[in-house]
C-alpha cells in the first residue's frame, strides 16, 4: 500500500524477506481485512479514543485470517510480544498495540507461524497492495462499486476481480464503507475469495474522508 511501501524495507531488510513457508494442510489461504478508518470511528463511538482515530489515519489493517475448516479453535496462549523495531513497522498499519495482541491470540493457533513472522507476513501483504487513491482521499465521495473493484486490479494485475471483496454499512442516507477483504493463496498471491466471502455494498456507496 502506498502507506506502507518504503517504511519495511527501510527498518530492516528481514522484513523484505519471503512469506513464511505455510505448511498446514488445514489453511485453505487467508483473507486480510482493511478497515477504512474514518468510517470505523465514526461510527463505533468506543474506538474513538484509540491511536488509528485519534492520529487520522486513513486506513489500517484490522487482521489477516487463515481460511481453516469451521469450528476450528484458533485461539493461541504464546506470546504476541515483538521486538521494538518489527512494533514500530507494525504500527504503521496496527497502530493499536492491544487490537494487535487480541488478534495473535484469537488466530496464532492456527497459522502455521510465531507472531513474529505473522505481523512480518502482514506487513508483506500490505506493502504489495497497492490501493485507489480515492481510499486515503481527505474528501468524501460517492463510488461506484465496479469501479472501485477495476481500479484494484488495475494497480494489482494479479488480482482477480472476484479477489476482494467490500463491506459497507448503512448510515441515515447512504452506505457507507467501513472494509476491503482481499484473498490470498497460502504462498501470498492473490486468488478468489471463497464463496461464503460475500459482498455487503450496494452498486453505489460512499467512502468516508480521512479528516
Amino acid at each position: 500500500m502506498r502507506w506502507v511501501q518504503a517504511l519495511v524495507c527501510y527498518f530492516a531488510f528481514s522484513f523484505c524477506s519471503p512469506l513464511y513457508a505455510a505448511d498446514s494442510q488445514d489453511i485453505a489461504g487467508y483473507v486480510m481485512h482493511v478497515q477504512m478508518t474514518p468510517a470505523a470511528c465514526a461510527f463505533d463511538s468506543s474506538r474513538q479514543k484509540q491511536r488509528k482515530c485519534l492520529e487520522g489515519y486513513s486506513l489500517t489493517i484490522a487482521s489477516l485470517l487463515p481460511e481453516v475448516p469451521v469450528g476450528r479453535d484458533c485461539d493461541t496462549k504464546t506470546s504476541a510480544k515483538l521486538t521494538p523495531l518489527q512494533a514500530k513497522v507494525v504500527a504503521r498499519v496496527m497502530p493499536d498495540e492491544n487490537a494487535r495482541v487480541q488478534l495473535w491470540q484469537n488466530v496464532g493457533g492456527c497459522v502455521p507461524m510465531n507472531a513474529s513472522q505473522y505481523f512480518r507476513t502482514v506487513i508483506n501483504f500490505a506493502e504489495r497492495l497497492k490501493v485507489p487513491a480515492d481510499l486515503t482521499s481527505p474528501n468524501t465521495i460517492e463510488v461506484q462499486k465496479e469501479n472501485l473493484r477495476q481500479q484494484f486490479t488495475k494497480l494489482n494485475p494479479s488480482l482477480p476481480p472476484n479477489g476482494i471483496r467490500f463491506t459497507c454499512q448503512s448510515s441515515k442516507f447512504d452506505s457507507i464503507l467501513t472494509e476491503i477483504r482481499v484473498c490470498y493463496q497460502k504462498n501470498g498471491q492473490y486468488k478468489q475469495c471463497a464463496s461464503h466471502i460475500v459482498t455487503g455494498c450496494p452498486n453505489e456507496f460512499t467512502i468516508k474522508g480521512s479528516y
